[in-house]
Parts: C-alpha cells; sequence; structure tokens
C-alpha cells in the first residue's frame, strides 16, 4: 500500500475520533511502530472496551462461529469474544496477514458491523492494522473488495511524541536520553536479512531490560542487550552514548566551551557519537535563512564553526561528516558557505 501521505500518532487520533465511529479505519505501518497501543489509547479516549483479534492466527470459524441446529434450522453461533452485548472496539491487528478464507469473514463485519445473524451493539467501532509490504513481515494480499471496504492511512514514528509517552512510563534515562539526543535513531526501517532492527517497540524492550538488571549491569552485558534488540548501527551510537557518559564529554559541554572532543584513539566511538549528535543538534536548531538567527542559534552557529575546525585535526572524515549531506538532510546554505570559506579543504 502506496498512500503518499503519513500521519503521526496525535494526527491519528484525532483522525480516528472523527472517522472510527462512522467507517471502519484500516491502520498501515511498520512493526513495532505502537500501531496496537495507539487502538488502545483510542478505545480508552472514547470508554469503549478494546477486543483485539490477531489476524495471522485466525480460522474462518474463529470469525463466523460454528453452525448450531434450532428447530429444523441451522444457524452458526458467533465466538463469545465478538459476541457482546455492549458496544465495544473491535481491532483486528494484522489483518493483511490472514488467509483469504479468514479476510472474506471479515467482509460483513467490516462493512455491516454484522456476523451471520449477530450484529454488534450500535456504537461499535471497527479498526484494522497490518504492516507493510516493504517491511519484510507476513503479508498477503488484500482483495480490492476489502480495501474498499475502509479508510486507509498510514502511521509514521515521530519521536517527540514518543518521547512524551516514554517519560510518563518512566522508561529508561538511558533509553530517553539518548532518543533526546538521537530522535532519528527511533526508527530504522527493516532490513533486509533476518536482525534486529530499531523501532519504538525495541526500545520501549531494551528500557524494560536495563531496569530489570539494574545497577549490576556490566559493559559487556549491556552490549549484548543492544546488539541484540537495535540496529547495528544504533546499537554501536547507543553503547558510546553510555560510555560518554562515564568519561563525562557531554556535548552541551563542548558546545558551551566548558569541554573539549574526545582525542584518545580509544575514545573515538564517543567521538562519532559526539559528532553525529552535533550534527543532529545543527540541523535541528540552525535556521534554514540567516536572517531569522537570534543570539542563542547566533551563538551556536559561531561555536559550530569552531568546533568543526578542531574536529577536522583531531579526525577529517568524522569532521566532513557533520557537514556532508545525509539522506536529503543539509545544513543551511548559509552555513555551508561560511564552512567552505573557512575550510575550504574540509567541505571538498
Amino acid at each position: 500500500m502506496n498512500l503518499g501521505i503519513s500521519v503521526n500518532q496525535e494526527e491519528l487520533l484525532e483522525l480516528l475520533l472523527h472517522v472510527a465511529p462512522i467507517r471502519p479505519v484500516f491502520i498501515w505501518g511498520a512493526p513495532g511502530i505502537g500501531k496496537s497501543s495507539l487502538v488502545e489509547t483510542f478505545a480508552e479516549s472514547v470508554g469503549l472496551p478494546c477486543v483485539s483479534l490477531l489476524g495471522s492466527q485466525l480460522a474462518p470459524e474463529d470469525i463466523i462461529g460454528i453452525p448450531q441446529i434450532q428447530e429444523d434450522v441451522s444457524t452458526f453461533l458467533p465466538p463469545k469474544i465478538i459476541a457482546k452485548k455492549e458496544p465495544y472496539c473491535l481491532f483486528l491487528d494484522e489483518l493483511n496477514a490472514c488467509s483469504q478464507e479468514v479476510q472474506k469473514a471479515f467482509y460483513s463485519l467490516i462493512h455491516e458491523h454484522r456476523i451471520g445473524e449477530y450484529h454488534l451493539p450500535d456504537g461499535s467501532i471497527v479498526i484494522g492494522a497490518g504492516n507493510r509490504a516493504q517491511d519484510s513481515a507476513i503479508v498477503k494480499t488484500m482483495s480490492s473488495a476489502l480495501i474498499n471496504r475502509m479508510f486507509h492511512v498510514e502511521l509514521k514514528a515521530n519521536a517527540r511524541q514518543w518521547l512524551a509517552w516514554a517519560y510518563e512510563q518512566e522508561l529508561h534515562p538511558y533509553v530517553t536520553d539518548y532518543i533526546c539526543q538521537r530522535p532519528d535513531h527511533l526508527f530504522a526501517a527493516p532490513p533486509k536479512t533476518e536482525e534486529p532492527y530499531s523501532t519504538p517497540r525495541s526500545w520501549h524492550m531494551l528500557s524494560d531490560a536495563l531496569k530489570e538488571y539494574g545497577d549490576v549491569l556490566d559493559e559487556h552485558t549491556l552490549r549484548v542487550l543492544a546488539y541484540g534488540m537495535l540496529s547495528s548501527q544504533h546499537a554501536g551510537m547507543f553503547l558510546a552514548y553510555t560510555k560518554q557518559l562515564s568519561n563525562r564529554h557531554l556535548l552541551s559541554d563542548i558546545i558551551k566551551g566548558n569541554a573539549h572532543w574526545p582525542s584518545k584513539a580509544e575514545e573515538r566511538d564517543v567521538l562519532y557519537f559526539l559528532a553525529q549528535s552535533f550534527r543532529a543538534q545543527l540541523l535541528h536548531d540552525l535556521p534554514r535563512h540567516k536572517q531569522k538567527l537570534n543570539k542563542e542559534t547566533q551563538f551556536l552557529a559561531h561555536r559550530a564553526k569552531a568546533l568543526i575546525k578542531e574536529l577536522s585535526r583531531i579526525n577529517q572524515e568524522i569532521a566532513q561528516m557533520v557537514v556532508s549531506a545525509e539522506e536529503d538532510q543539509t545544513l543551511p546554505d548559509w552555513f555551508l558557505v561560511e564552512i567552505v570559506r573557512d575550510l575550504p579543504r574540509l567541505v571538498s
């Protein structure tokens, strides 16, 4: 499914409030991005219990029920989990992972809120969700008839909103602090090979493990946990972040002039993490137009040029990484012009 537009968590909740009561909604998104928890949050916000069915584990009789003879005629008895007397939110998770036979069983349920002779109570809401084909997950083609019965929306990860939730849930400070510095590491596209990759779910899992170990966590175990739940690049940067905590090479202190870039060979991973975090801060804080600079960003721009120059003396490759274009993310043109003027060899 290629919708051409996606929404964040807040936007999706707003859409569900307005659309889900009148039409079935299907949420597309990568595994671990938070589709299930968001539907549960929505159901709680409208005062409805949430009943979840996992499409990949259903057979047709799990939806339409089993036949029973009553007064010389047969009738289907719907499953107890679906046949409720009070309105509820029915969440069909991994709907596009179920077989064609199960999808057929969903037709009347999605379109008419009906299974045989049983009708969902008035006020009930039906929401489906599934992964995308490009996510290397279990996905089967949905029929055009089923697709046409639902409103479709794609959910994307939003670091700011996830952090607000993470602080509320009291996730481990290592995780929240790291994502605060590297919001671009909250989610990574699923790899082509079978290996862990970063999602909001995997960061939550890492937080649970870190809290379970507590103070007895050693460096080797931390490495095992990080590489067992995150993308390898993110795991390496996360370990560098934890190392720089003990070394006290904090980026804010470096920018203020209270500390310097780590220059020892054994601290190269810490240097790389700090440089990447420095680049992320410049991308976030520096305005696209120089006229919009204020006192704080003027100081940042001034210090940034000096710090990039200092960084180039330690490792020119890492300094080039700070100012290079990456995944359509470039520093403001006016800032790059000043870098070219002051450090032409670095940019070339």
